[in-house]
């Protein structure tokens, strides 16, 4: 029976691994301290947070979001580490709240290995803290014990880490924010907290079920240090805070998945082509999972197949963690034993250290082989459930060779979401998760032209670039864009969606073909400093009188020549043709306007645009970065893995992109 504490209640931990979920109402940076007996943080390596989210025994998130899971393992902490101390504070940023009494009071909670609650606590009585630590846990005549804290701090989260006497607080806690920052412009969407009953499954950590959960869980290597299960379907959702009646929306930030799983509600979701039926009430399982597509929560088809591939995005994030993790733990006590056989003069040498270091070999490839073996059975399942679920997905969600779209006709709703390219990982064995933004879109988009951007650490997306010409990449960038903005012309009714396109030298008329030659583009696109000024005067008006009607109440008083149908932008070869007064605006679009109805896509190279300095660092921040070419430069929001990114381009020689935008137009003429 899971244990409700109050502040300074303190309870026994069964075992040495669990798993922290922390459940806030907005996007927040988690993060963990070790202490010694004296409650004293020794060295700025005794912190695991977003820019180094790993210590030994321990694991954050890279990200700020709105729910947050810690691996703990308390056997592989540090053996002078007698407390650990988990630590919540707000991101600084525009637009952010900046004291936790502004928001709903946190909620923590720990489970064990079966994903059973141990304890919980819900953190009150927060108000201008804008930093908190939230509980502890701590060692006691060798067992470990869980305390609810809640000590908030008004001075941040440099104040806190000064109270456990870091002495670089200040420097560090700048280092986090801005590792924060850096990572929104290539993060996936934060999800919302979720309420009891939105999952039909749930990823804890550690070993397996057994046999009467059909055997779907991860077993959990005996030696190994963290390891995240990849459940059944009969899992039961984690607890929720008590004080959250209705699930919050995220933060408006950058997505695959934007704004996460849609709760249940008890009217269709906009857009679903599906009847409306009650969500399916998950049973237990009485064997091994067999994958069904549509088999999430959700009130229409549509819906539940969204939710569905936002689980196995999630899934696939914490498997690839817990494999990642176990082959660390491997490798870390491989060398801790090692050192310790090499650090006695009396066993350094001769044949009783030569089988101490081939039994500490033996140790670290039987422990990789057991977390292979676990990486490569949840793969399976993921691949099994992804060979159904495709061929399942709506036009919205699929991909362009999808025969779906063979069969397109214009929608009477804009869907829930549309699909904006895919996701993998090196260890996902070509298995792809479907990138899906949520609609209308809540952030624009910014497609890399050059082959110099933020890209990830493994280089994939570098040695991508690096094989095509600059005008080959500015050619494939075109076609991207134009393959997206297709996309959500077809997504949304006839004449729900209006595009505008400014081409100011004519580089891109090849690319655009299909949008003119349809008619679905209305116009020639934009050209020179005068077709930029045009266009932006146009949207800048009809986002600063959408701003006004729907401040003073007045929506009907919209003049009633205002395109009302949601707008994008399309902007090609910036900054050719933009001046000052022109960047200023296309910043104020980027920022506003996605609340107004229109919505901004650049095609661009940041490196071009480098004469701006700092005055269009806040636009690059705000879009999403996607690229032309695979690029593992975009993050998920719960382990922070450089997912490898692949755009949604057309295949070579399809007429498909002709056949829908024929469509399009066609029932946009009468």
């Amino acid at each position: 029976m899971t244990a409700e504490l109050v502040r300074g209640q303190n309870h026994p931990l069964p075992g040495s691994r669990l798993e922290i979920r922390v459940s806030v109402e907005r996007p927040v940076i988690a993060g963990a301290t070790l202490n010694d007996q004296d409650g004293r943080m020794r060295e700025e390596r005794w912190i695991a947070h977003p820019a180094r989210p790993q210590l030994p025994g321990l694991e954050v998130s890279r990200q700020a979001a709105a729910e947050h899971r810690l691996a703990v393992d308390l056997d592989a902490l540090p053996e002078d580490a007698h407390r650990l101390n988990v630590l919540l504070a707000l991101p600084s940023g525009d637009g952010e709240p900046t004291r936790f009494g502004e928001l709903a009071a946190p909620f923590v909670t720990l489970t064990g290995l079966d994903g059973e609650g141990i304890a919980n606590c819900t953190l009150t009585g927060l108000d201008a803290e804008s930093a908190v630590l939230a509980v502890e846990l701590y060692r006691r005549q060798g067992a470990w014990k869980v305390r609810a804290v809640g000590q908030g701090y008004a001075g941040g989260l440099a104040a806190m880490l000064a109270d456990q006497g870091l002495p670089h607080a200040q420097e560090l806690a700048a280092t986090i924010n801005e590792a924060v920052a850096a990572g929104r412009a290539r993060s996936v969407a934060v999800p919302p907290p979720r309420k009891d009953g939105e999952r039909s499954r749930e990823a804890t950590v550690g070993g397996a079920r057994g046999a009467a959960d059909g055997g779907a869980g991860t077993a959990a290597p005996s030696d190994g240090r963290i390891s995240y299960q990849h459940p059944n379907r009969a899992s039961a959702p984690p607890p929720s805070p008590p004080s959250q009646t209705a699930s919050s929306s995220a933060e408006t930030g950058p997505g695959p998945v934007a704004g996460g799983p849609a709760a249940p509600s008890p009217t269709p979701a906009s857009g679903s082509s599906g009847p409306s039926v009650p969500p399916p009430s998950p049973g237990k399982a009485a064997g091994p999972h067999v994958p069904v597509a549509g088999d999430a929560n959700g009130w229409t088809m549509d819906e539940r197949l969204y939710n569905q591939v936002w689980d196995m995005f999630e899934d696939l994030a914490r498997t690839v963690a817990a494999y990642r993790s176990a082959v660390d733990f491997a490798e870390s006590r491989m060398e801790q034993e090692l050192d310790k056989v090499l650090s006695d003069p009396r066993t350094r040498v001769g044949p009783a250290a030569d089988a101490a270091r081939a039994e500490a070999r033996t140790k670290q490839v039987r422990l990789v082989e057991q977390a292979r073996e676990v990486l490569e059975r949840d793969l399976g399942q993921l691949h099994a459930e992804s060979d159904v679920v495709e061929p399942a997905l709506p036009a919205a969600y699929a991909r362009w060779d999808n025969p779906v779209w063979h069969g397109y006709r214009p929608p009477d709703q804009t869907p829930m979401a549309m699909r904006l390219g895919d996701l993998g990982l090196p260890e996902s064995a070509g298995l792809r998760i479907p990138m899906l933004v949520r609609l209308p879109l809540e952030r624009g988009l910014w497609i890399d032209s050059g082959g110099h951007g933020t890209g990830g650490s493994s280089g994939a997306g570098t040695a991508a670039g690096s094989v095509i010409t600059s005008d080959e990449l500015r050619r494939l960038a075109a076609e991207t864009a134009t393959a997206v903005a297709a996309r959500l012309v077809a997504v949304h009714p006839p004449g729900d969606f209006t595009l505008h396109v400014i081409d100011p030298a004519g580089s891109a008329s090849a690319a655009l073909a299909p949008l003119i030659d349809s008619g679905v583009l209305p116009g020639p696109p934009a050209a020179g400093a005068a077709g930029v000024t045009t266009v932006l005067e146009q949207l800048t008006r009809r986002v600063d009188l959408v701003q006004m009607a729907v401040r003073s109440g007045a929506v009907d008083s919209l003049p009633p020549d205002l395109d009302t149908a949601e707008q994008l932008l399309v902007v090609h070869d910036f900054p050719h043709g933009f001046d000052d007064r022109a960047v200023t605006q296309l910043r104020y679009i980027a920022d506003e306007g996605p609340s107004s109805g229109v919505h901004l896509m650049m095609v661009a190279d940041r490196e071009d645009a480098a004469a701006y300095g700092p005055v269009l660092s806040p636009l690059w921040r705000a879009l999403l970065r996607i690229t032309p070419v695979p690029d593992d430069h975009l993050a998920d929001p719960w382990v922070g893995h450089h997912w490898t990114y692949e755009p949604p381009l057309v295949p070579h020689g399809s007429r498909v992109l002709t056949q829908v935008l024929s469509q399009v137009a066609s029932a946009r003429r009468p």
